[in-house]
């Protein structure tokens, strides 16, 4: 590869060059020796103050560098006549928002985007955020916090409203609008700790934590809080598109 022609001119040692280029020294050595014997010429001299290019392959590394450049300008013109959204782009979506809006989603970006690959993941706001840093994700699809846009490229995508989930025969059934704080003299049911609709919950009830709520009980998914609610074990608050068909039980 010409690339280890050019480390070994550009560190003048056969271990840094090795380590710039991310391989093994008796890697680059048996290339660099291999491209010697091709060519029929010295490219480098050894001596005891380092490896130097001799004078044709001062030429040599020169041309290196040239054919390098162009392969660079030929991979560049190839990656700008390809369709946008092509290949692989990794996704991250928090559970709260992946069941019920992934198959929208994906469905639309396959039609659109036919070459996209869409490698997905579902975690928490915190572990989607540790991902992105991570360079281990290129998007992810979460409820906008506080302080979010200030560090990362955001695009916001759509509002969705918090709707109250309540037992069919609940006190609070019947009214025409409910007070956020009322919610917590019926025990609300939360998400676990680390979900970001447990602490937009908390927020928009004005609520410490623990305060009026089922402290005991803490649900992993939306769906484990809609079945409870519906058996009569207490209030929550769903995103609109978690709701889903009506349910007489609510």
């Amino acid at each position: 590869m010409l690339r280890y022609l050019v480390a070994l001119a550009d560190h003048g040692h056969f271990g840094r060059a090795a380590a710039a280029a991310g391989v093994a020294q008796s890697t680059l050595s048996a290339v660099v020796a291999d491209w010697e014997q091709r060519l029929r010429c010295p490219v480098f001299t050894r001596d005891r103050r380092g490896v130097h290019p001799t004078p044709a392959g001062e030429r040599i590394i020169a041309a290196a560098r040239h054919a390098l450049a162009a392969l660079a300008e030929v991979e560049a013109v190839a990656g700008s006549a390809k369709p946008p959204f092509f290949g692989p782009v990794r996704l991250g979506v928090i559970p709260t928002v992946g069941p019920y809006a992934l198959p929208f989603v994906t469905s639309a970006l396959a039609e659109t985007f036919p070459g996209l690959e869409l490698p997905l993941r579902e975690a928490t706001t915190a572990e989607l955020l540790a991902a992105l840093e991570g360079g281990r994700l290129d998007l992810a699809l979460l409820a906008l916090l506080p302080g979010m846009e200030a560090r990362w490229a955001v695009a916001p995508l759509y509002h969705e409203p918090f709707l109250a989930a309540l037992p069919a025969r609940h006190p609070l059934a019947g009214e025409a609008e409910i007070q956020p704080e009322a919610l917590f003299d019926s025990g609300l049911l939360l998400l676990d700790e680390g979900h970001c609709l447990r602490e937009q919950a908390m927020s928009l009830c004005r609520a410490r934590p623990g305060a009026g709520t089922g402290a005991d009980f803490r649900a992993t998914s939306l769906e484990t809080l809609r079945q409870i609610v519906a058996a009569g074990g207490g209030t929550t608050l769903l995103p609109a598109l978690a709701v889903g068909e009506p349910d007489p039980r609510l």
